[in-house]
């Protein structure tokens, strides 16, 4: 197994994927104004500088949870040549289950991206920086990379589900906090969690193997996590399998230690962890049902509650890349 390792380095993100270029000339940008101050005027440049290339822009900004998404699934393609997603991972992961309708129909909209959230983790996958010139570029320059996504209980998530730890802080983290100290608030809600969550256990099932118990558990679609940490080195948005990340151990020390793992790029050194990889996964949980029992985390939301099945979607979405 290949030692966890922090990166810096922009990632290869074709591996096969990649597609011609089609002709961009009118965007649709959907846009989450709750990123303001800097990340507002990211967008604005974004903006100027695509219509100084002569292509039409309309942007729409969401009001609620579930507006990116709607806009995305009513997006025409007969009248709009990509969906542009301008906001964190959460917004972009709404944009990707509206144009899902379209990529399942034989009829993909082509996603662009302007990063503006806290961890940017797509955009990481991607390359793509937070340059408003190198953005714009990318959009306008049509060129495609085909990504697989994948989807938990018929959510779509295009970089990871988590069940355990990951789940529980995403599920807890306060919004308010969030944001006013970005990545911040992660750390002092996962710190809120070791030392007040009940200790749970999961039965993991891939494929048709036998379940094995576990104390948390990410299937990954990239190989970046929580920013560009890494728990699945070889995992990339193009190929066509689930990699399953395997926390054995478990207990608050254990946790605290799988957490000093992610964070140091030593995971990969602890010999109980395991990256596998499969085509389905079945996660169950403690008894609860319903409202009451664990979340599932999707690309930095709550997608669904276990038990949960993931398996990759039955189609690729093209994303502007550069």
């Amino acid at each position: 197994m290949r030692d966890t390792v922090l990166m810096n380095e922009d990632p290869e993100i074709d591996g096969g994927g990649g597609a011609a270029a089609v002709d961009m000339r009118r965007l649709l940008v959907i846009h989450n104004p709750t990123a303001g101050g800097r990340r507002a005027r990211r967008l604005r440049a974004v903006v100027s500088r695509l219509e100084a290339r002569g292509l039409s822009v309309t942007v729409k900004p969401t009001g609620k949870r579930g507006d990116a998404e709607a806009f995305a699934r009513e997006a025409d393609p007969a009248d709009v040549d990509a969906v542009i997603a301008a906001g964190g991972d959460g917004t972009i992961n709404e944009v990707i289950n509206g144009l899902a309708v379209h990529a399942d129909a034989d009829r993909p909209l082509p996603l662009g991206i302007v990063p503006m959230g806290t961890a940017n983790v797509l955009a990481a996958e991607l390359g793509l920086t937070t340059d408003p010139e190198r953005i714009a570029a990318a959009i306008a320059g049509g060129q495609r990379t085909m990504i697989w996504p994948a989807q938990a209980n018929g959510r779509v998530f295009s970089l990871m589900a988590g069940v355990g730890l990951d789940a529980r802080v995403v599920e807890r983290v306060d919004p308010r906090v969030k944001r006013l100290i970005g990545k911040g608030a992660y750390v002092a809600e996962t710190l809120v969690q070791l030392a007040t969550r009940p200790d749970h256990r999961y039965r993991v099932t891939l494929d048709d193997g036998p379940p094995q118990e576990v104390a948390s558990v990410i299937v990954a679609k990239g190989h970046f996590y929580g920013g560009r940490f890494i728990c699945a080195p070889d995992a990339r948005l193009t190929a066509p399998e689930l990699h399953v990340c395997l926390f054995p151990r478990g207990g608050r020390l254990n946790a605290l230690r799988y957490v000093w793992g992610v964070t140091a790029g030593r995971l990969a050194r602890f010999p109980e962890y395991r990256v596998v990889t499969a085509k389905r996964v079945r996660i169950d949980g403690p008894a609860d049902d319903g409202l009451f029992a664990d979340a599932v985390q999707g690309d930095g939301d709550v997608l669904a509650r276990l038990p949960v099945e993931i398996t990759l979607a039955g189609w690729r979405l093209p994303v502007l890349a550069g």
